[in-house]
């Protein structure tokens, strides 16, 4: 096959990974990122049995979504696309800030416990 050929073939090949990396459910993001359900329980402080829970769901907290992402070493961004353009989402990120001080302001004051494993 002629070098020229040879290239264009390399380069839609790379094209169709980088494709297919681009999209995938999150026990194959897990698998690609070399992590066990154990060793993933581990970093979220819960049972393995709750990872492979939450890898079926189909519906879940951004919270919860966020904290296995982040325990898998990366970092959650909520997209808006629309014809016109992508819109990065903020709202979420105040949750973060309240995450943080949750156990501060549970400490302080009455509060709502909220459940990050419940389904809506």
């Amino acid at each position: 096959m002629p070098t020229e050929a040879q290239s264009r073939v390399k380069k839609r090949a790379n094209a169709e990974v980088k494709r297919l990396l681009s999209e995938m459910p999150l026990h194959e993001l897990r698998q690609a990122r070399g992590l066990s359900q154990t060793l993933l329980a581990q970093h979220l402080g819960v049972q393995q049995p709750a990872v492979a829970k939450m890898e079926k769901r189909t519906d879940m907290y951004i919270s919860t979504l966020r904290s296995h992402i982040q325990a898998m070493g990366g970092e959650l961004n909520i997209i808006a696309k629309f014809p016109e353009g992508e819109v990065k989402i903020t709202n979420f990120s105040d949750i973060e800030a309240l995450d943080m001080t949750s156990s501060t302001a549970q400490a302080d004051t009455a509060s709502i416990n909220i459940d990050d494993d419940l389904i809506t």
